[in-house]
C-alpha cells in the first residue's frame, strides 16, 4: 500500500477562511489553481476543496463563524516570478515585497492574497557552490536585497 495517495506530496497545506470560493477563484487567478474537489454543506459553505497548484494539491475549507482567522504562508515556486506576482496583483493580491533576487539564488517577491494569506513568489535564478553562496551572502547588493525583503517595504529607494 502507498503511504501517500497518487497526486498528493508529502505535506498537504489547509487554507481555512471564511470565503473558501473567493480563495479558490483568486489561486485560480493568481497561480492557474485547478480546482479538483468541492463540497458543500447544507449552509451553502464549503465543507471541503481540493485545487492542484503546479504539482501540490491544497486543500481549503470555509471556517465556522466563531474560529479565529488562520492565515497562512506559502512558499510558491514558479518559472517566472515576475509575471506570477502581476497575475496575483490583478487577481487583487496587495504587494508586500517586489521580486527581488537574495544571495541563495531565488527571485522571491510577496503578496497577501484577499483573504490575507501571505504567497512567498520564488524563481530559481542561479545555483550557487557553497563558496559562491559564502561570498554572496557579504555582497552589499545582497545584504541589501535581504533587508528589504525582511522588513517588508514595499517601495523600493
Amino acid at each position: 500500500m502507498k503511504t501517500i495517495p497518487d497526486g498528493y506530496t508529502t505535506v498537504t497545506p489547509w487554507l481555512i477562511s471564511k470565503d473558501t470560493n473567493q480563495e479558490l477563484e483568486f489561486i485560480r487567478a493568481a497561480f492557474g489553481g485547478e480546482e479538483l474537489a468541492r463540497v458543500q454543506s447544507e449552509d451553502g459553505s464549503i465543507g471541503h476543496a481540493e485545487t492542484r497548484i503546479g504539482d501540490a494539491v491544497v486543500m481549503l475549507f470555509d471556517a465556522p463563524a466563531d474560529w479565529p482567522p488562520t492565515p497562512c504562508f506559502l512558499r510558491l515556486y514558479v518559472e517566472d516570478a515576475d509575471e506570477t506576482y502581476r497575475r496575483a496583483q490583478a487577481a487583487g493580491a496587495e504587494p508586500v515585497t517586489e521580486p527581488t533576487e537574495l544571495f541563495w539564488g531565488d527571485r522571491v517577491g510577496r503578496v497577501r492574497d484577499p483573504l490575507g494569506n501571505l504567497w512567498w513568489i520564488q524563481q530559481r535564478v542561479a545555483e550557487p557552490t557553497p563558496e559562491e553562496l559564502a561570498e554572496r551572502a557579504t555582497r552589499p547588493e545582497f545584504v541589501e536585497a535581504m533587508r528589504y525583503v525582511q522588513s517588508g517595504e514595499l517601495i523600493r529607494s
